[in-house]
């Protein structure tokens, strides 16, 4: 499911938390990274949740992208970017929910265009469907053989949790599966483990933050994570078919207005780093 609900409203506005503070004098090289939240390519018409992009629109999108200079990159390479301060021109591409037509409609545009992408998939759910979605339609997921073809192309594997789980209410035991778990699986699966996370309804907090951190993932991905913000808790932006180049423009030139930037002293590569909501 999209990111931060269940119900029609996929993306609900951001909360006043998102709020600009100082809006365009912010410095540059902390405003929040661009990272686009994408689900299912296809062309089926249901499409309740807005979270299907026809393939014709994401080449149109692509497009775009590449006719402004932009280079799509997965999360773990933006980020690494980032850290070297190289991340400008750079922009994330981010794939929800594992859909199975990822690899038949999405990896050929993306691969025609030298682009690269994170897949956040589910090893509870292969081969299954998005039963979460209570509202359907129901769309196959990846397979084992999927999620290695997405891999073996070039593509960053990352962990939507074990079963698309909203971690903020799930009891240690189970937060503890979506997390470490779900990464062992993935490891054992595809021969790398994953470094990045995605917070299924884009639902995040403190305890959730802490628990993708001890389970040893260095970024995680979010929506509108607000105060929270940060390298646990990344902000993107949906995407869906309704998204013509002249919206992708707005999109652009509203993210950093609309998202907190990452503070300065959280970085993925640093030791000794805090935990969310530790006395400093």
């Amino acid at each position: 499911m999209s990111g931060e609900s269940r119900t029609l409203a996929r993306q609900p506005p951001p909360p006043p938390a998102d709020a600009p503070a100082g809006g365009p004098t912010r410095a540059a090289g902390r405003r929040p990274p661009w990272v686009l939240m994408y689900h299912s390519v296809s062309s089926g018409t249901e499409d309740p949740y807005r979270i299907t992009v026809p393939r014709e629109r994401l080449e149109e999108q692509l497009r775009w992208l590449l006719g402004r200079g932009l280079s799509c990159v997965g999360v773990g390479e933006l980020m690494a970017a980032r850290a070297a301060g190289r991340d400008r021109g750079l922009v994330g591409l981010t794939f929800d929910d594992g859909y199975a037509d990822f690899v038949d409609e999405a990896l050929p545009v993306l691969l025609r265009h030298g682009c690269t992408a994170t897949v956040f998939v589910l090893p509870g759910r292969l081969g299954g469907v998005n039963s979460w979605d209570p509202l359907g339609p129901r769309r196959p997921l990846l397979s084992a053989d999927g999620i290695r073809a997405a891999a073996s192309a070039g593509m960053e594997i990352g962990s939507h949790g074990l079963l698309h789980t909203d971690l903020t209410t799930a009891p240690d035991t189970r937060l503890k599966q979506e997390t470490a778990h779900s990464r062992a699986l993935l490891t054992e699966l595809a021969g790398t483990a994953p470094r990045c996370f995605c917070y299924p309804y884009g639902a995040v907090d403190a305890r959730a933050i802490n628990a993708v951190r001890d389970a040893g993932y260095r970024y995680a991905c979010a929506i509108s994570p607000g105060p929270l913000t940060g390298p646990f808790a990344l902000p993107r932006v949906h995407i869906d078919a309704s998204d013509t180049p002249f919206r992708m423009r707005l999109k652009q030139l509203l993210h950093p207005l609309r998202r907190r930037p990452l503070p300065e002293s959280q970085s993925p590569d640093a030791t000794g780093r805090p935990r969310i909501g530790d006395r400093q």
